[in-house]
């Protein structure tokens, strides 16, 4: 019986380290037709947002991808365990 009961709980443990979740969220939208070109820029956070190692700003996205008019901008979050947290700004224009 106590052995059942550890595994159940060596179970539980594993699933929940490897629970994550994503979640993508529209941030903005121009005039402007949609383009071809698409942008990405990521920043992936560890400790929650105590640390960023880069930069995941509507400016480098656009700049990745030679974007100069940009029509919409969507923001993506992915989150394991609140412990590493990753920012994907996604540009789409000409």
């Amino acid at each position: 019986m106590l052995k059942n009961v550890r595994n159940i709980l060596a179970l539980l443990a594993v699933s929940a380290m490897l629970t994550s979740c994503a979640l993508t969220l529209p941030v903005n939208a121009t005039s402007n037709t949609i383009g071809k070109k698409v942008g990405t820029a990521k920043a992936t956070g560890y400790l929650g947002f105590l640390f960023f190692n880069a930069d995941a700003s509507i400016q480098t996205a656009a700049k990745n991808a030679g974007i100069t008019k940009i029509s919409t901008v969507d923001i993506k979050q992915t989150t394991i365990l609140c412990i590493v947290v990753t920012f994907e700004t996604i540009v789409t224009g000409e």
